[in-house]
């Protein structure tokens, strides 16, 4: 293995578990940390942009990073302060007696502002000394020249200090070497620097080794990391180079041998390389009589060249140290993905210890796991990244495992349950138009490994998000009717199968039926009405049941609805009904007020009861009719046995009444709508929220679901209708027109249009495009 790329290996074995303690520890401090650095800049932010408390779960996050920014930049000020004050303090000129640079402290100290602060990057070479050759006296030391120009090559390339995403500044020539190594010049460095991100790249001569160490510290670290990371064998390495030239030598000195030159002149000709070719010659005669030549003290001449060999080892291991850092750097401070695993292929392409290469993709993912808890969004995206520069070893396992963890953490982010045989089919029922970047990368893999069955998936699932786009385009809504005619707030919609009726029921005490393309009322019910809380419609679009609000004797009405005629008075609540609900199968009706009574729709006759110990505000049954979903005014939701009565269980995360439920058609997802102004969308078989939707600005009264299962439509108390993407919360648009709260809201079955009831006694068609 390249020692070069050996270096690295050990770095990360040594370096990973340490910046997972650091990460832990910025987590574990970090609630003292906002308060003192919680300025009023950030307290005003937050007062004047009123999106922070925002739309979704990926809209969100974007609005966070943005509250990051005005915090980061509040920091710096802190660090701003920190600086100018570090040159006063006693401890100061301490410091300055163990001062390894050539720099000041203040020529140091970085005055610059800019969000992305740059690393630091300080080389201290070593100082090797090899033997003199027989006629020359200089003695060949080039390291330093060499090594800062290829790491300065490296890094104006890849990581230069005008790089907007990941700067470094490389102070070459800064250290002096000659009199200071080791811990006391770290520790007057991190006592005086430590508002500046630092890293240290240190080689000191020991014998026949190279001790390559690492110290380091970034921003807000209480303390500097400082470690020998490898033995590098130099001496080896340079006579190896030195053997291998005698033996390139060898093969020309034969040649001309055979063509008849002196061999004296030959070896004159061949300089340092004849010299050790005799010796290397020797030590071969040796071995062969069964000497241990490794106890003898072989000495060869090195020249320039093998000086370079030397160099370019140092180089490899520095560029690689350098970058795994800088990127780590970067990743903590500044949300940046790494750079390095892009990298990677070009510098391991003849690497055969596969053990090896699993050490640099374990340290990743250390870091990655490490975090989690804050950044478990960008998981997905680095995990694929790092599959990508691992994907052209000739063994796929160390891929495989970082794409399938890629693919796993985006499946958990948004609580999709991994049901099916391959991960990638549980994707396309996530997906968003937002993920197609990342779904593209994916296709780039599965290409590159010749994987045809998940090139298959993949290729679905971006057709699948082009779909969505198109669907998105078409569902942005438009006003199309505004029905009048109603004397009071609309409490309740509901639009019949044929999708040319809706039904209205309203405060006034009557209930009235559309047509909902003339915008005219088809007929009125008004016969022994109260206020009208609840209609549902069966879904032959024949049957209308209605709860009203005539307590002590509440009770829900059955109508038939194109002749108009009363069916079923049912009787036995003794609160106002707040809300009616249809099963799908049309088989069931359930009616809550201070309990809910589940009735047969069709004669009448009462099924069971289920005992609420607070006021019910709304219900809904499951797509297949085995769970019955109940919000009430306890801020609660519960899952019932509609056919038993059993209780399911109950789910809690709201901090005011639930107003309003909705259950996807595949009977996976449930919405529920809340005074509490947010929007919460669950899994139902895990009982868990999987986004919470916070954009509006007063209490959420009615929540509905697309019969596409895509599509997210809400009402408010602020006058608004919002339209999201269910699976990533997305808000898609905003409807604004009603004058009051918007109380209900409905969509047509063929999801060509949404009604809407509002407190300003008018019905609204919108037309989706």
């Amino acid at each position: 293995m390249d020692p070069g790329l050996k270096l690295l290996i050990e770095l990360i074995l040594e370096f990973a578990p340490v910046i997972t303690n650091i990460v832990q520890k910025n987590l574990e401090a970090r609630p003292l940390t906002l308060q003192y650095q919680y300025s009023q800049e950030t307290e005003d932010f937050i007062q004047t942009d009123n999106s922070i408390s925002h739309v979704g779960e990926f809209e969100r996050k974007k609005q966070q990073q943005q509250l990051a920014n005005v915090s980061h930049q509040t920091q710096l000020k802190i660090v701003a302060y920190q600086r100018e004050t570090a040159l006063k303090l006693p401890e100061f000129q301490k410091n300055i007696d163990n001062w390894p640079l050539r720099l000041s402290p203040s020529q140091i100290l970085d005055t610059n502002n800019n969000i992305r602060k740059p690393l630091k990057i300080f080389l201290a070479p070593p100082k090797v000394k090899f033997d003199k050759f027989e006629y020359e006296e200089e003695e060949i030391s080039e390291i330093e020249t060499m090594l800062a120009e290829g790491l300065r090559e490296f890094l104006n390339k890849h990581y230069s200090l005008h790089n907007p995403v990941r700067p470094t500044e490389f102070l070459a020539g800064a250290w002096d070497s000659k009199r200071f190594h080791s811990e006391s010049s770290i520790k007057a460095l991190f006592g005086t620097l430590k508002t500046e991100p630092i890293l240290i790249l240190e080689s000191e001569a020991d014998g026949n080794y190279l001790n390559f160490r690492i110290g380091y510290w970034g921003m807000e670290q209480e303390n500097y990391y400082y470690q020998t990371i490898s033995r590098l064998p130099y001496r080896e390495i340079v006579e190896e180079s030195a053997k291998n030239r005698a033996l390139h030598w060898r093969e020309i000195r034969n040649e001309l041998i055979e063509m008849g030159e002196n061999l004296e002149e030959i070896n004159n000709i061949g300089e340092d390389n004849a010299f050790n070719l005799a010796t290397l010659e020797k030590a071969e005669k040796w071995e062969k009589k069964g000497i241990d030549i490794s106890k003898l003290s072989l000495k060869y001449q090195v020249n320039r060249q093998d000086i370079e060999t030397l160099c370019q080892v140092l180089i490899t291991g520095h560029t690689l140290a350098a970058s795994w850092i800088a990127d780590i750097f970067h990743l903590i401070h500044h949300d940046v993905a790494p750079l390095l695993p892009e990298l990677l292929p070009s510098m391991i392409e003849d690497a055969t210890d596969i053990q090896s290469v699993k050490k640099i993709a374990t340290g990743y993912q250390q870091v990655y796991q490490a975090l989690q808890v804050e950044r478990r969004s960008r998981i997905p995206e680095m995990a694929l990244q790092l599959a990508q520069s691992l994907s052209h070893l000739s063994d796929r396992t160390l891929a495989e495992e970082q794409v399938n963890y890629s693919v796993r953490t985006w499946l958990q982010l948004r609580q999709i349950p991994q049901q099916q045989s391959h991960p990638l089919q549980a994707m396309r029922s996530a997906v968003g138009v937002e993920d197609k970047e990342y779904v593209e990368k994916l296709r780039e893999y599965y290409l590159a490994v010749g994987d045809r069955q998940s090139i298959s998936y993949v290729e679905e699932i971006l057709n699948a998000i082009a779909n969505f786009k198109h669907q998105c385009q078409q569902e942005c809504a438009s006003l199309k009717h505004t029905l009048t005619g109603h004397s009071g707030k609309i409490s309740s919609i509901a639009i019949c199968s044929d999708t040319q009726s809706l039904v209205s029921g309203c405060a006034d005490k009557t209930i009235k039926v559309w047509n909902v393309n003339t915008g005219k009322a088809i007929r009125t019910l008004s016969q022994s009405l109260a206020e009208v809380s609840s209609v549902a419609v069966s879904p032959d679009g024949n049957l209308l049941a209605v709860g009203s609000c005539d307590s002590p004797r509440s009770n829900v009405k059955v109508w038939h609805i194109s002749t108009g005629k009363l069916l079923h008075t049912l009787l036995g609540h003794q609160k106002p009904v707040n809300c009616v609900a249809i099963s799908s199968d049309g088989q069931i009706l359930a009616s809550g007020s201070n309990k809910i009574k589940i009735w047969n729709l069709h004669n009448g006759d009462r099924i069971c009861t289920l005992w609420h110990s607070s006021v019910v505000n709304t219900t809904v049954i499951s797509p297949d009719g085995t769970i019955l979903i109940s919000g009430s005014s306890d801020n609660k939701i519960r899952l019932w046995n509609p056919h038993t009565g059993e209780p399911l269980r109950t789910l809690n995360g709201h901090s005011g009444e639930v107003k309003s439920v909705a259950v996807s058609p595949d009977g996976q997802i449930l919405v529920s709508g809340s005074s509490d102004k947010t929007i919460k969308i669950w899994h139902i078989d895990t009982s868990k929220v999987v986004h919470t939707l916070t954009g509006h600005s007063d209490e959420v009264k009615s929540v509905v679901i697309s019969p596409n299962g895509q599509i997210l439509f809400s009402a408010s108390a602020d006058k608004t209708i919002k339209i999201w993407r269910l699976y990533t919360g997305e808000l898609l648009q905003t409807l604004t027109g009603h004058l009051e709260a918007v109380n209900c809201i409905a969509i047509s079955p063929d999801n060509k249009f949404i009604a809407s009831g509002s407190s300003d006694h008018t019905i609204k068609i919108w037309q989706i495009a």
